[in-house]
């Protein structure tokens, strides 16, 4: 490959293609929320994290509409997903959302396994004897509706115990080593309850009240998905088309999954990318999104809000959208990020909520100069995200960095 005939693209050039893939430049019409969600999913943790990334991306979209299309016409649909977050897609797409997740022989667990060594050393078992025992014991989910995780890695765990031999089952129902109010057993199966998602043993149901339930895909659905044989070149394609360009090690990282993994898949797509140089390296676009890529420009000057891990958020190269190291601690925390403030595709603040029964008062800290027409910008998009949410306006107020 000769470097010096790979074109280069900017920093702007890139922002602006990935605004345009996620629905940020322009609203998507009214009712195209399978649209919106099948770019990549939407991350539902914390709660509603989902629902926020549709009202951004979807014209009109209200939280009745978002609820209705996951829980009562389940044109949507909650399981866990890459990283082993609960994500939301278009039910259509299970089979690309799911299917091609789960690891092949040889391939070492993922990134939300790796903590599973303490209780596997502490059983003296393998991780590969034990999975197909919880895979099993998720079979209840065909015929029972489980409220709440806890209740669900109780459940399994007792069912798995049937299948073990009698020296392991004072070890098996031991106090877990992770945390109280579980067993050994308990922690066991909550760590593979991912790699049963990816089966189709497990989903998210309708809530029950402020708990989530879980329940087997086919008893949500009423079918089981369809597995299109290109399943693993398509979930490639998702996401160079969402966050390219970029390189292997940036989609083993969005997935969560090992090197090996992640190499395997990305194979599958190899075809049908294009290499460009981004700072000097080289990072790879789907050929189909190249034209658009240099051809792409942006609008400095249009401020949104957008909720806490939004995918748009989710990207490797966090230097792209905020430079200041100091500032990507701020955005992009362990637990409990802020929303973003969001400037011509770059991160130009951060934005907090404290929601109230009938009211939210929101707090905004631009990072860069916003004068008086963007923050009465900000604030009309506050009054929309609180009249999304069903509640009022108390307060918008702006503050400076500490």
């Amino acid at each position: 490959m000769n470097r010096e005939k790979i074109a280069g693209v900017t920093p702007e050039q890139i922002r602006a293609l990935r605004l345009r893939a996620h629905h940020l430049d322009r609203k998507l019409p009214p009712g195209a929320l399978e649209a919106a969600a099948s770019v990549c999913g939407f991350q539902n943790s914390p709660p509603g994290a989902w629902e926020t990334a549709l009202w951004n991306r979807v014209e009109g979209c209200t939280l009745q509409a978002a609820q209705d299309a996951l829980y009562r016409e389940k044109r949507l649909l909650q399981a866990w997903s890459v990283r082993g977050a609960p994500l939301v897609f278009p039910a259509a797409e299970s089979g690309v959302f799911l299917a091609p997740l789960a690891a092949a022989a040889g391939e070492t667990p993922w990134i939300y396994t790796r903590g599973i060594t303490a209780a596997l050393d502490f059983l003296g078992m393998a991780f590969d004897d034990l999975l197909p025992l919880v895979l099993q014991a998720a079979e209840y989910l065909e015929t029972h509706t489980v409220t709440r995780k806890e209740a669900l890695d109780a459940a399994l765990a007792e069912i798995v115990e049937a299948a073990l031999p009698a020296e392991k089952l004072p070890m098996w129902r031991a106090p877990s080593m992770y945390g109280p109010r579980q067993t050994v057993g308990g922690a066991v199966v909550s760590f593979m309850l991912r790699p049963c998602a990816f089966r189709f043993r497990v989903v998210f149901g309708a809530r029950d009240g402020i708990h989530p339930t879980f329940i087997s895909f086919r008893r949500w659905t009423g079918h089981m998905p369809a597995v299109p044989p290109d399943a693993e070149k398509r979930l490639v394609q998702k996401f160079l088309h969402a966050h390219g360009p970029a390189d292997v090690s940036a989609f083993g990282a969005w997935l969560g999954c090992c090197p090996q993994q992640a190499k395997r898949l990305w194979q599958t797509a190899a075809a049908e990318m294009e290499p460009v140089r981004v700072a000097g390296k080289t990072r790879y676009v789907l050929a189909e999104d190249l034209e658009a890529l240099h051809a792409a420009g942006g609008d400095a000057d249009a401020w949104r809000l957008l909720g806490p891990h939004d995918p748009y958020l989710d990207f490797r190269d966090r230097a792209l959208l905020l430079e200041d190291v100091k500032r990507q601690r701020t955005v992009w925390q362990t637990v409990s990020n802020p929303g973003v403030l969001l400037r011509g595709g770059r991160v130009a603040g951060v934005w907090r909520q404290k929601l109230q029964k009938t009211s939210v008062a929101v707090e905004m800290t631009p990072f860069e100069p916003a004068d008086a027409a963007a923050r009465e910008r900000l604030e009309a998009e506050a009054a929309q995200y609180a009249a999304f949410r069903g509640v009022s306006l108390r307060a918008c107020t702006f503050r400076t960095e500490a």
